[in-house]
């Protein structure tokens, strides 16, 4: 139960992780800063929202994906940052991928080198907030524990010529 708890919760930040980059790819730090301080909070109201909705989005699209790579991480006792990178990185060009799939032919293209960049972001930095939360302990406390050492058997002492 405590596993299945913390896979979860680790995939819930690992999605608000994903809603916050995807955003901050779209309403960046630096036209916020630009604003009158009176129209920050308002922009800043609305980029939390657009995150939570872009996080239902990601969440939506990566569970099918993210409950394999979890439950083999969690039956092999993976708990390696760069596995966890790689799975986010691949559900988010997986992503890329669906919406390339969806484009209505005659309009403009979602491929070029800022949305490739963003999904990359994505999909590290939510493959690392899974980690952080959930997949340093993949695989519970069995996995915790070192593997016991094998013992053996102490070796015939060789005879010792005593001098005369």
């Amino acid at each position: 139960m405590i596993t299945l708890l913390r896979v979860l919760f680790g995939f819930i930040a690992a999605c608000l992780v994903a809603g916050l980059v995807t955003v901050a790819f779209v309403v960046t730090p630096a036209d916020i800063a630009s604003l009158p301080a009176e129209a920050q909070t308002e922009r800043l109201g609305n980029a939390g929202v657009l995150s939570l909705l872009a996080a239902t989005h990601s969440a939506i699209f990566a569970f099918p994906f993210a409950v394999i790579a979890i439950g083999v991480a969690e039956l092999t006792h993976l708990r390696s940052w760069v596995y966890y990178g790689l799975v986010g990185v691949a559900i988010a060009l997986g992503g890329l991928a669906a919406e390339y799939a969806a484009e209505v032919p005659g309009q403009p293209s979602i491929i070029n080198g800022y949305a490739l960049a963003a999904y990359l972001a994505v999909g590290v930095a939510s493959g690392l907030a899974y980690w952080l939360i959930a997949g340093r302990r993949a695989g519970g406390r069995r996995a915790d524990a070192p593997p016991p050492a094998v013992i053996a058997p102490p070796a015939d002492p060789a005879p010792v010529a005593q001098a005369t």
